[in-house]
């Protein structure tokens, strides 16, 4: 799963980027540049199970984030602009909330709303001639033969085409499965689901709750597919280069339990509709990164496809009953252990031991 990091130029957007991903970083040079990178996705219950079980090796679930470089208004729907962002799952955009006159806003003003609006639109826009051209070559093969298949098809890009055209990205509607599938192959990018990250000023660390409120961006909250998680950057900055202890220290000065970043990438893991599972063992502790809804049989595929092809069952029990317990036979004389089959659909924090064949 990716995401792609988008905002203008001078909005701290790749400063977040390397904070997110350190020294995981992949250059990609060229028009349209961008850099791939790795977040662990922060989970106190992997720390607690490997001190449970001390195992050889600790896995974290990780999002894989993509920074494309600031984009520039007028050349927003330029191809090697985007191209990038239609490889993505979802869309983080950065909005500059923060005022500093040393780097100066390139609209000449800082105005999120404007920003998140602005950017909104040109990936409509883009959207919206791929819609067109499309809806042209519909029309010309139903004047020449009528296909039920191509009128369905027609009639949902018109519902796109109207959607746009009153500026609603298709995020905010809801498709059939079925109607998913067909727009699928078109890439389009205000499909995706969206997080807005405000970064604000240092002076504002400790009112991060209230921020949305205060810089009268409620209009971001509570969208469709849309989430809003303030940030101060460049505190994020100075916290990244700090061991744990001084970083908790810097924290609790602030007043702040965890760094802004954990909230954002764990936002970006809830926007994306994943969840993590867990197996535990002396060799490792992992979580694993599935959809939410996924049955127990393809749970064990995203291990390894020997383990789904020859499925039997699931030994499934709650990651803080296991703690709790102490051991997994415990656990299991608790009663808290549950044999689950292949459709059992896997919860977030689930614990199991897959059974199988060969």
């Amino acid at each position: 799963m990716q995401t792609g990091i988008v905002g203008l130029p001078q909005v701290g957007k790749t400063t977040l980027f390397r904070i997110l991903t350190r020294a995981h970083l992949e250059e990609k040079g060229g028009r349209g540049a961008m850099h791939i990178g790795v977040a662990r996705v922060p989970e106190p219950r992997i720390d607690q199970l490997a001190a449970l079980y001390k195992p050889r090796k600790v896995t974290y679930a990780t999002v894989d984030y993509v920074d494309v470089g600031g984009i520039v208004r007028d050349r927003a729907r330029d191809s090697a602009v985007l191209a990038p962002l239609r490889e993505v799952d979802a869309l983080a955009h950065v909005l500059r909330v923060f005022d500093d006159p040393a780097v100066p806003h390139p609209a000449g003003s800082v105005d999120p709303l404007r920003d998140a609006q602005s950017l909104d639109l040109e990936l409509m826009l883009s959207d919206l001639e791929q819609i067109e051209r499309r809806l042209e070559r519909i029309e010309k093969d139903l004047k020449k033969k009528k296909d039920p298949a191509t009128e369905h098809e027609h009639a949902l890009l018109a519902r796109c085409r109207a959607s746009i055209e009153g500026e609603h990205p298709l995020r905010e509607f809801e498709f059939t499965a079925e109607e998913r599938k067909i727009l699928t192959g078109f890439m389009f990018l205000s499909l995706r689901p969206m997080l807005y990250v405000l970064n604000l000023g240092d002076d504002e660390v400790d009112k991060l709750e209230t921020a949305v409120e205060r810089h009268g961006l409620q209009k971001l909250r509570g969208r469709p597919q849309s989430a809003v998680v303030p940030v101060c950057g460049r505190i994020e900055a100075e916290l990244a280069e700090l061991d744990d202890a001084a970083a908790a220290e810097l924290l609790a000065a602030y007043g702040l339990k965890e760094p802004g970043l954990h909230r954002l990438i764990r936002a970006t893991y809830d926007l994306l509709g994943l969840i993590s599972f867990f197996t535990a063992g002396d060799p490792e502790v992992r979580a694993w990164t599935i959809r939410r809804g996924t049955p127990a049989v393809k749970a064990a595929g995203a291990i390894h496809t020997d383990i789904e092809r020859n499925f039997i069952r699931a030994e499934v029990v709650r990651c803080e009953d296991l703690l709790a317990a102490g051991s997994w036979p415990v656990a299991r004389e608790k009663g808290q252990v549950r044999l689950e089959g292949k459709d059992y659909l896997v919860q977030e924090g689930d614990v199991i031991l897959f059974r199988h064949s060969g």
